[in-house]
């Protein structure tokens, strides 16, 4: 496990964040928040999946208010997520609203700012701010390139100097319950303005990659960014953006935390990518335990076995996958066997399969 940055201790809701907290997972609404029954049921689906953390767009007044309800029935934190106007802000605050997204560059100006500051202050919740490569104050990269650097270089500076500016200003009110994000389409660029960040401020930091694109795309940049400054001990809220289901945000975003050693998969598992020696259909079977294993520990099952296998065959299976308590691999035609901690210890039909993993993972349920 990487060695954490040591960053303030602040509290959206119930949630720790930084200070050594365990780093939490965080997605977006993407349904109008006016529609309450629309968002609960977004929302909910998003904690069901483990997301810890939700954000909804607050373009308008009317959205503002449907915050009273949804606050009132939603299972986790919630955010809203406000631009260009301060009032939208401090309604959302009346309403409950765990905390707040704001650009303070874009919220009408320092008296607006302040606005904001105080209704949160006075309600005791944080302020996430930060920069975007895509919004930076006027000039601003355009100053850092006159000295010499690169784009990607001035851009990952820019974005750290506009971050820190935002900082100092809501700081400058004596308001500390500050989250702070960095992002950019650009990994590396991403990645460089949130370590030169943390080496500059003890804020909490909030990470992604904006703008990531589809599913596979979004995942893959997400993976290489987010993992990349994890891994470095950095970054106390995470968010995979893809364009489409906010659900499977939050399945990779879980997924990168797994397999940087910050959360335990129990039970993680672990497939070979087949070749010309599996002789049955080991990638629907691994499909089919993935989404069981998924489904369970949403219900709130966990178990108390590390590894599982679904191999293709005796040599992928007990010998490279020796170390999965449980595990299935390919055997004689029509056959598979199953075997624990490297040790055959039964042949089952290849179609008793799923069944049999079943009654097996039952026995590894903490109760």
């Amino acid at each position: 496990m990487p060695n954490r940055n040591q960053t303030r201790r602040i509290h959206l809701g119930n949630i720790p964040i930084g200070g050594g907290a365990p780093v939490s997972v965080q997605s977006m609404t993407n349904v109008p928040t006016a529609d309450v029954a629309a968002a609960l049921h977004q929302i909910k689906a998003l904690a069901d999946a483990g997301c810890d953390i939700v954000r909804l767009a607050i373009p308008d007044m009317t959205a503002a208010a449907a915050l009273k309800e949804i606050v009132k029935d939603s299972p986790v934190p919630l955010v809203a997520d406000i631009h260009f106007d301060a009032r939208l802000a401090v309604e959302s605050i009346k309403n409950g609203v765990h905390g707040v997204r704001i650009n303070p560059g874009n919220i009408g100006g320092e008296e607006k700012v302040r606005m904001v500051v105080e209704a949160a202050g006075n309600a005791g919740i944080p302020i996430r701010a930060g920069a975007n490569g895509g919004s930076l104050p006027k000039g601003l990269l355009d100053s850092f390139m006159a000295k010499g650097m690169s784009h990607s270089e001035a851009l990952a500076e820019a974005l750290c100097h506009a971050a820190m500016e935002q900082v100092k200003l809501l700081e400058s009110y004596d308001f500390h319950a500050i989250k702070v994000s960095m992002k950019a389409s650009n990994v590396p660029v991403t990645v460089a303005a949130c370590r030169k960040f943390a080496q500059r401020s003890d804020c909490p930091l909030h990470l992604g990659i904006t703008e990531a694109g589809t599913e596979y795309n979004a995942i893959c940049k997400s993976a290489a960014g987010i993992g990349a400054l994890l891994l470095d001990g950095l970054g106390d809220t995470i968010r995979v953006s893809i364009t489409g289901d906010p659900v499977k945000e939050v399945r990779a975003a879980i997924s990168i935390l797994e397999s940087c050693g910050l959360r335990d998969a129990m039970p993680e598992l672990v497939s070979c990518p087949t070749c010309g020696r599996t002789k049955y259909d080991m990638i629907s079977l691994a499909d089919k335990v993935e989404t069981y294993i998924r489904k369970q520990k949403s219900k709130g099952i966990r178990y108390s076995i590390r590894k599982v296998a679904v191999m293709g065959c005796a040599v992928n299976g007990p010998g490279e996958a020796a170390d999965a308590e449980l595990g299935i691999a390919g055997g004689p035609p029509g056959k598979l066997l199953l075997f624990r901690n490297g040790v055959i210890t039964e042949t089952i039909a290849e179609e008793d399969a799923m069944r049999r993993l079943e009654e097996e993972l039952t026995g590894y349920q903490i109760r």
